[in-house]
């Protein structure tokens, strides 16, 4: 696969995850997770920013969405950027993150008053920072939360001293602060964004650096080149955390073993590793985050600790020589793009009590063999086990209620899968191009087959569409070359475009009689179809409808059909041109090379 293209796929995937879902909630816009039951204020166009008028907000500790309720625990970049007649706002209690930028350009920003001694304080929040402080900062006690980007670039700070009540250290918090030489991290803290650090004063100390890497108060910041293959942490003074992307891109790590007290391997903490063979987890380990060993490509095998409580997106995406996967029974969620390209992933062992397997999971997986899924599965994500090559047979269990896009589009060799009783909608792609798909039985419940969904489908030959479908959408069986009999369903109005086009050994078609409109292209080239009878309910045949059924020998029109699309009987070589109702309105070489 282009390399470009991967990237860009994980990208998207990622993207998906970050974002997850958008819901507004009191004309606010989330972004929600509903798999942590996290929301995020996103940027918001939605308030009428321009009506030269003060606006005050207070943001929800929580909102409803549906059924259920979100905890909301950040604010994401440029929120609020630009709204300059947001005047105050109110922050709720259980907020993690918060993004300098969501402020910038607001009028609680160019208020002046709203600054104390060179710092931007939101509740108790600190926002920003600019060259009016003192070199040498003591952050006031009273602060919850230090903002991403905060401090980056102050040229005027040399020591800064963070208080008790501060848990995370964000991403770029620090960064380019030149003259910083001095930061107090207090126990507090558990967690240390990417490029906290970057070239500040203490990374640019080279004394700091010793054997390749950079501590700061017990605190693993980075690693460099001067990093040896196999890592050793420090003995006298245990390393308690390590920090977002510490190890990323060190290329001649092969060998580690983390730290007892680590209990977060944070974001891209050993992003593109790509010598890096073996990891020993200790038991402490709770989370692993995003992309924490993406693109390890050398990475052989991973043993999770059966403590572990969540992964998250991407987290072995492209790691290409992992073999298997234990899952432990504490996880109920696999995120998405997990395994994504972990091409010689063979075997995977789900969790007992797994509820969802997130977007592109195990996606471009091409030797890993079927998984059981287990009968608490309720979710299965857009394009979860696309292009997994090796899947031959899949028992869905009956708790799965949603299966999305594409979820199982390029499986070349499933030739048999069992669907739950209760799954509403087989939604667009999902069997795209499972060229081995040879029979499936509907559930009952379905009420609709999306686009594409059994496209390419070349092996299916025996399907009842069960009595419940409403909707049959855009080429949903095109190219299921050997099915041979349809029926459809009695509750279908109306047949969308393509839905069984090249089906070329289609003979036997029985429509039924809500039945008014037959979408363009719909039999297209069902080249071995003889006869249709059309229901009294057809008024509407669309374009390309029945081209080039060289076989069709008869049809029944009926009296109240009005509308004949172009091309619909073109080159039906074996039909005799038929009388129709004086009404009907003809398209052009509707039944051009049919006999007169």
């Amino acid at each position: 696969m282009n390399k470009r293209l991967v990237i860009a796929l994980l990208c998207l995937f990622l993207c998906w995850s970050a974002k997850a879902e958008l819901a507004i909630y009191n004309d606010l816009r989330y972004d929600i997770d509903w798999i942590e039951g996290t929301a995020q204020v996103a940027e918001n166009q939605t308030l009428g920013w321009n009506n030269k008028q003060d606006i005050q907000i207070t943001i929800p500790a929580t909102i409803t969405v549906g059924q259920r309720t979100y905890t909301v625990t950040g604010i994401t970049e440029n929120a609020f950027k630009g709204c300059k007649y947001l005047t105050g706002i109110v922050l709720p209690d259980g907020l993690e993150y918060l993004s300098r930028s969501a402020f910038e350009g607001t009028g609680i920003w160019l208020n002046k008053e709203n600054w104390n001694e060179g710092v931007l304080f939101i509740d108790s929040c600190l926002v920003a920072s600019d060259k009016t402080i003192a070199p040498r900062y003591l952050v006031p006690s009273s602060t919850r939360l230090v903002a991403a980007g905060a401090f980056q670039g102050n040229k005027t700070i040399t020591r800064v001293e963070l208080p008790s009540t501060i848990t995370r250290i964000d991403n770029d918090v620090f960064r380019d602060c030149k003259n910083l030489t001095k930061v107090i991290i207090p126990h507090s803290v558990q967690w240390i964004g990417q490029d906290a650090f970057l070239n500040t004063g203490i990374w640019l100390n080279e004394k700091k650096w010793r054997k390749g890497a950079l501590y700061i108060d017990s605190c693993l910041i980075a690693v460099n080149d001067n990093a040896p293959a196999a890592f050793v942490f420090k003995d006298k003074v245990p390393t308690r955390l390590l920090a977002a992307g510490a190890f990323r891109g060190a290329k001649q790590l092969r060998t580690i073993t983390l730290p007892e007290r680590i209990t977060i391997i944070p974001v891209a903490c050993f992003y593109q590793c790509e010598a890096l063979q073996e990891v020993v987890i200790p038991a402490a380990v709770k989370r692993i985050e995003r992309l924490a060993f993406s693109d390890c490509t050398h990475l052989k095998a991973i043993r999770l600790p059966q403590g572990l409580e969540s992964i998250e997106a991407g987290a072995f995406s492209k790691c290409g020589n992992i073999k298997e996967a234990l899952l432990p029974d504490s996880i109920i969620g696999i995120p998405t793009a997990c395994f994504f390209l972990c091409k010689e992933l063979k075997s995977v062992t789900l969790p007992a009590h797994l509820e969802v397997i997130s977007d592109g999971a195990f996606a471009g997986c091409a030797n890993l063999e079927a998984p059981i899924l287990p009968a608490t599965l309720k979710h299965i994500g857009e394009k979860a086990f696309a292009a997994c090559g090796r899947f031959r047979k899949v028992n869905i269990p009956a708790t799965v209620t949603t299966i999305k896009k594409a979820a199982f589009t390029d499986c070349s060799h499933l030739y048999e899968i069992t669907l739950p009783e209760g799954l509403y909608a087989i939604d667009d792609e999902t069997f795209n191009n499972c060229l081995s798909l040879e029979r499936i039985t509907l559930p009952k419940a379905l009420y609709r087959i999306g686009k594409r969904a059994f496209n390419n489908c070349l092996e299916l030959y025996n399907l009842q569409i069960t009595d419940n479908v409403h909707v049959i959408e855009e080429e949903a069986f095109m190219d299921c070359k050997k099915l041979c009999e349809i029926a459809l369903p009695p509750l279908l109005k109306t047949l969308e475009s393509g839905a069984f086009a090249s089906c070329i050994n289609l003979t036997k078609l029985t429509l039924n009689e809500q039945l008014t409109a037959i979408g363009d292209g719909a039999f297209y080239q069902c080249r071995q179809l003889k006869e249709v009878f059309l229901p009294d309910s057809v008024s509407t045949i669309g374009e390309d409808a029945f081209m080039e059924c060289k076989n069709l020998r008869a049809i029944r029109i009926p009296q109240g059909l009005k509308t004949i699309g172009a091309n619909a009987f073109r080159d039906c070589e074996s039909l005799r041109q038929p009388a129709l109702p004086a009404e009907t309105i003809v398209g052009k070489n509707a039944f051009k090379g049919c006999k007169k």
